[in-house]
């Protein structure tokens, strides 16, 4: 039975969105699979890896039957790749295998039972729903997602915190070491909500989301959360857990600050990393009259040193950071400038944007 007869292309792009989380080795077989579901012309494309859910669904089916199987996720977009652009692809599926054809080239795969194909169950309500441009959600991602804690053992930092209040919604993520907070305006008025989503689903909806004022919308309850836009539904479990109190992180009523340009920075922190080892990550940051000295060594006692001018006319202050830390805030924001508050050697630094309270880094010192 023909399910698919379409360009390239058009089987392609929903193949590549529900791909993303499919893994090569699960204790599931099945789930190296993707499920395809026919209904008419209507075909819906899912993936699934248990916590996180893929669908989308496209006109492209041929026939008015209706048919579901499943067949690898992988193996299915490795061929389309290599198959000509603007080429058309038919599949078709018979004895439990499908065939792809394009032009001379002829493929076979295996097939499992649609109906064994696991889906994660969806509850009866939601407790809240918003909406937010995809742009503005994608750039709430992409101001704290390298803040995600990866494989620790406290598993609510493997994640990213959403908060719902008011007129806002809240991102945090923090590993323990540094801190990133971002917020955005939404339309609506929202009792608060937390919920930590799971790194895999940020970095996912980070590839998924385009820069357009096109509407996602959110529904959250309890144990779970869903994306909807376009023609694309990302279903996630929450971690589980009680996050740190980021408010308390965040220092306040620091005197020491300056400004200071973002891409001066970015490349100066840069030369004075190639001189650090891949185990000790730590620059020194000596400020003194206005002027801020970067410093680094390593085991082979070499040394790097560079300098940038900046407004600062209070005491001298000499304090250790991981550079990595800096360079991934450094390389997120897209600001001309940024406003760096201190207190002393054994206190945590806070990365603002000038005259805009919407976005906060904190990093603890090193000991250098």
């Amino acid at each position: 039975m023909q399910l698919v007869k379409a360009q390239r292309d058009a089987l392609l792009r929903p193949l590549q969105i529900v791909s993303g989380i499919v893994e090569r080795r699960h204790t599931l077989p099945i789930l190296a699979n993707i499920l395809l579901r026919k209904d008419g012309p209507r075909v819906s494309f899912l993936s699934t890896d248990i916590e996180v859910q893929i669908t989308t669904s496209t006109d492209i089916g041929s026939g008015p039957d209706s048919i579901a199987t499943t067949v690898a996720a992988r193996k299915l977009l490795d061929i389309l790749r290599s198959l000509p652009e603007g080429g058309e692809v038919a599949l078709s599926v018979a004895n439990k295998k499908m065939t792809v054809q394009s032009g001379k080239s002829r493929f076979n795969l295996q097939t499992l039972p649609a109906e064994e194909f696991p889906t994660v169950a969806q509850p009866e309500s939601y407790t809240a729903t918003l909406e937010i441009s995809q742009k503005s959600l994608k750039h709430l991602f992409s101001m704290v997602h390298f803040s995600m804690a990866q494989q620790d053992i406290r598993y609510y930092l493997n994640g990213l915190l959403l908060v719902v209040e008011g007129q806002k919604i809240i991102a945090v993520a923090t590993d323990g070491h540094r801190l990133a907070y971002c917020a955005v305006a939404t339309e609506g008025e929202f009792a608060r909500q937390e919920v930590i989503i799971p790194r895999k689903t940020i970095l996912e909806l980070q590839r998924l989301l385009d820069d357009s004022d096109q509407p996602v919308k959110i529904d959250l309850a309890p144990n779970q959360v869903r994306f909807s836009f376009g023609a694309i539904e990302l279903i996630s479990k929450l971690v589980e857990g009680k996050f740190p109190d980021f408010q308390r992180v965040i220092p306040n009523g620091y005197t020491k600050s300056f400004i200071i340009g973002r891409e001066a920075w970015l490349h100066a922190l840069q030369r004075v990393a190639i001189l650090t080892s891949d185990k000790f990550k730590g620059v020194r940051f000596i400020l003194s009259d206005h002027a801020v000295k970067i410093t680094s060594t390593n085991a082979d006692q070499e040394e790097a040193q560079d300098e940038i001018e900046v407004d600062y006319d209070q005491e001298a202050l000499d304090i250790g950071f991981n550079v990595s830390y800096l360079l991934d805030v450094l390389n997120n924001l897209k600001t001309d400038n940024i406003q760096v508050s201190v207190g002393d050697s054994n206190s945590s630094a806070l990365i603002t944007v000038p005259e805009n309270n919407d976005f906060k880094y904190v990093v603890m010192p090193m000991r250098i």
